[in-house]
């Protein structure tokens, strides 16, 4: 029997149905819990832009969840035990957070309840193991093509993760979707289940420099009309010229639910009120946490997480800073309602765009 991870989800009961989109945080005998059930507060409150244009939430710091990759959690004696703890209680922190939102009257109790379209997302998000008895829910800008690359290995369908063979996201794979309704309640009822997120503004960035800067497929799809659509005389543009505010203003106008999945909401495109996750994964930490479901699933010894490609770029912290700041701030504010499930249910802290942090 493996020790239960700090990332193992505990939800609070559930109750009602309905397909109403989220109301946020509230409802009686929620506990209030320090730092981030006021963050969920907060973000539910009307104030929120009001909030973030004064700088308020800037200086509201939830509690550092998700340490840096590469730096996972060390047991040991005096400040690294400290720091153990300290992170598997704040972990438990957001594991009630997205437990009080998930128990709201308003929100869905599984798949079944979610409108048609919804439904389909999540279900052609779930690739499915029956061999080890896993689903796993792909989220794209947040390592998926190294997840599918090791249910691929799992199945026997690519000899080793490190196999140099250009990714097909479709073929070899099972999707939750293509299978019959009994099918799919037994999975989703018996299965292990896992999803790994990632801090929302990381993941468009890293969508708006790969799609727009390296895909011509996307420059021509999504690209022309961007800036045909949001630039002056902008109709000789190939699509590979996209600023970062044009895409921002694109983001704005779209429906949610029609989004590409590149930019769709982590919430929608997984729906973790509607799916029990039994662990939730963070970017910032993936290797600890890939391992740790590895180890879970029990797979074989040999296999292992990918390492990341030598070709892929990063978002640090300061390519994050210049975007953000150099973004015009009115777009930013305005999308982020799109995104709030995604920023206080994975409890992320919301962007700092405030004038004093981007003269730094």
């Amino acid at each position: 029997m493996l020790p239960r991870c700090p990332g193992e989800v505990r939800r609070a009961a559930a109750s009602g149905r309905s397909r109403s989109r989220p109301r946020g945080v509230g409802g009686g005998g929620t506990v209030l819990l320090p730092s981030m059930l006021m963050f969920g507060v907060i973000l539910a409150s009307s104030g929120l832009l009001l909030m973030i244009e004064k700088g308020i939430l800037a200086e509201v710091k939830p509690p550092p969840l998700h340490p840096a990759a590469g730096e996972p959690a060390r047991r040991g004696g005096g400040a690294e035990a400290a720091g153990e703890l300290e992170y598997e209680v704040l972990r438990d922190v957001r594991n009630r957070t997205i437990g009080a939102v998930c128990g709201q009257r308003a929100m869905p109790r599984s798949v079944w309840e979610l409108p048609a379209g919804q439904r389909r997302t999540v279900l052609r998000h779930l690739l499915v193991s029956d061999k080890y008895r896993f689903l796993y829910c792909y989220v794209p800008k947040v390592a998926c093509s190294n997840w599918k690359r090791v249910l691929k290995v799992l199945d026997g369908a690519l000899e080793s993760v490190d196999a140099k063979v250009k990714m097909d996201h479709k073929s070899d794979l099972v999707f939750l979707g293509d299978m019959k309704p009994d099918e799919i309640s037994y999975r989703l009822k018996h299965y292990y289940k896992f999803i790994f997120v990632r801090n929302p503004m990381e993941r468009l960035l890293s969508a708006y420099r790969n799609k727009f800067g390296e895909i011509k497929e996307y420059q021509q799809k999504y690209g022309v009309e961007i800036v045909r659509r949001y630039r002056r005389n902008g109709g000789n543009s190939a699509g590979d010229d996209v600023t970062f505010s044009e895409f921002l203003r694109y983001l704005l106008d779209e429906e949610v639910e029609r989004m590409n999945e590149h930019w769709m909401p982590i919430y929608n495109l997984c729906q973790p009120c509607a799916v029990r996750y039994d662990f939730i994964g963070s970017y910032e930490r993936l290797s600890t946490d890939a391992n740790y479901v590895l180890e879970r699933i029990r797979s074989p010894s040999f296999i292992r997480f990918p390492e990341r490609q030598p070709w892929y770029k990063p978002v640090t912290a300061e390519t994050l800073h210049y975007y953000l700041c150099s973004a015009q701030r009115r777009l930013i504010k305005e999308l982020l309602p799109k995104y709030i499930l995604d920023f206080s249910l994975f409890a992320y802290p919301l962007p700092n765009i405030t004038s004093e942090f981007c003269r730094q």
